[in-house]
């Protein structure tokens, strides 16, 4: 419990720590989880929380959740920092629980940013979770699959927060302006158009967004009647972006990632970089362009060139690591290698052609032939009988059958004769015969 002080009242506090949600009423975004009947509203409006992970951006809400949490629990609460806690903290926290568990008294452990724990702290926490001494929840931006231990994931639910969108974002700058706790009590023009460009600025990043916004107010003209005017001059001033900062919800938006693709598809890399440059330039997330590319490196280059994918994975890595402006030449580097890779959409082509005979025939058995027989009773049932086992044979090929019956004999995978995709079509064709002729024989 933090302590009052003589100067409680002269200490400065963010607008976004002044806002932070008490319930789950108040809260904004993540509906998928804490909207009506939702499972984590469910655990905890029930206080049956049980030991999880909240996955998400910054400032999307992981740290408010657990707040809310803590005020509606009737466990002991302890909010522990991974940036400033060793594993001397996090044993003394453990005994504490262990003797409260002892006298029949939940301890819920919040701990911050757990990413950044190294493995032997991750392993301190392991035996009171396996005990059940503390239900952990655990707030993290990066992959838990890969940051967390997976003896400590597989005892707790990994919850993902999505990044707000720009209306959420605009609810939470609105509830600023009109709360008193925010601006309520003061005299503000804010400018049509203004609320977005803040809400598009943060990225789904409600905290960065009011921040933005209280430095606005602070930057912002007052007149004799003591208004404060916000328009785009101080929104320039602030954000240091371009006037041609554009709407990801307007037409301008989804017209310049189409260039920038039909132009990469088009094996044009002077245009394709100029695209880059005006979404960039314009404001654009790295990551969404990141994302767009390294789906093109699949869906238009392919089988034809396999390291476009390898480049493209390392590029998306290499812009979140660095971040703009930096990360410009990563993705510059993979739109001029995509551009002149050799194409193929044979692979985005086979995997529509699969999807379509699932979504007409969405029970086909699978072959007894290429089934698991686990048990006496599925060898009975003839489960793995007739399986080949292709190693055993001289060509490393058997004519055994894969697909459902109704299948049998459907091609999805049609290679092109592009880059390295030729020596792919030769080898199919090569397998197709081979299989046809024994299968004759």
């Amino acid at each position: 419990m933090e302590q009052m002080s003589l100067f409680t009242n002269t200490i400065y506090e963010p607008l976004a720590a002044r806002l932070r949600p008490k319930n789950l009423d108040e809260y904004i975004g993540q509906e998928h989880l804490v909207g009506e009947g939702k499972p984590l509203r469910n655990l905890i409006e029930s206080d049956h929380i049980t030991s999880m992970i909240l996955w998400g951006p910054p400032g999307v809400g992981k740290t408010t959740l657990a707040r809310i949490i803590a005020k509606r629990t009737k466990a002991e609460f302890v909010n522990f920092s991974a940036v400033t806690s060793g594993i001397k903290e996090i044993r003394q926290v453990m005994e504490q629980a262990e003797e409260n568990r002892q006298y029949g008294k939940r301890t819920i452990v919040f701990v911050d940013e757990i990413h950044r724990f190294n493995k032997a702290q991750q392993d301190a926490f392991l035996p009171y979770v396996e005990k059940g001494s503390i239900i952990l929840i655990g707030a993290t931006t990066e992959n838990p699959s890969f940051e967390i231990n997976n003896a400590l994931l597989s005892r707790c639910r990994v919850f993902v927060l999505k990044a707000l969108d720009e209306h959420d974002v605009e609810k939470v700058l609105n509830r600023a302006i009109e709360s008193p706790d925010g601006f309520g009590n003061r005299k503000l023009k804010i400018e049509d158009g203004i609320l977005e460009k803040i809400a598009l600025f943060s990225n789904g990043d409600a905290r960065s967004a009011l921040s933005t916004l209280e430095i606005a107010v602070e930057n912002g003209r007052l007149s004799s009647d003591g208004t404060i005017t916000i328009d785009k001059d101080t929104f320039e001033l602030i954000t240091s972006k371009r006037s041609f900062l554009y709407d990801k919800k307007d037409e301008q938006h989804y017209n310049l990632i189409s260039a920038l693709h039909k132009s990469m598809r088009n094996s044009d890399p002077d245009a394709a970089v100029y695209w880059l440059a005006r979404m960039l330039e314009s404001g654009e997330d790295p990551m969404y362009i990141a994302r767009r590319v390294t789906r093109f490196a699949a869906e238009d280059v392919g089988l034809a060139d396999p390291n476009a994918l390898t480049l493209a994975v390392s590029m998306q890595t290499a812009v979140k690591l660095i971040g703009m402006p930096e990360c410009n030449v990563h993705l510059t580097e993979a739109v001029i290698y995509m551009a002149l890779a050799p194409k193929s959409n044979a692979c985005e082509t086979a995997y529509y052609k699969a999807r379509d005979d699932v979504h007409e025939k969405p029970d086909e058995p699978v072959p007894l032939q290429i089934r698991n027989a686990e048990t006496s009773l599925m060898k009975d049932l003839g489960y793995n009988k007739g399986y080949m086992y292709a190693h055993d044979y001289p060509d490393k090929l058997t004519p055994m059958q894969c697909l459902p019956d109704s299948l049998e004999g459907t091609h999805y995978y049609n290679p092109t004769t592009e880059g390295r995709e030729a020596g792919f079509s030769d080898r199919l064709d090569y397998i197709r015969d081979w299989k046809e002729k024994h299968r004759k024989e």
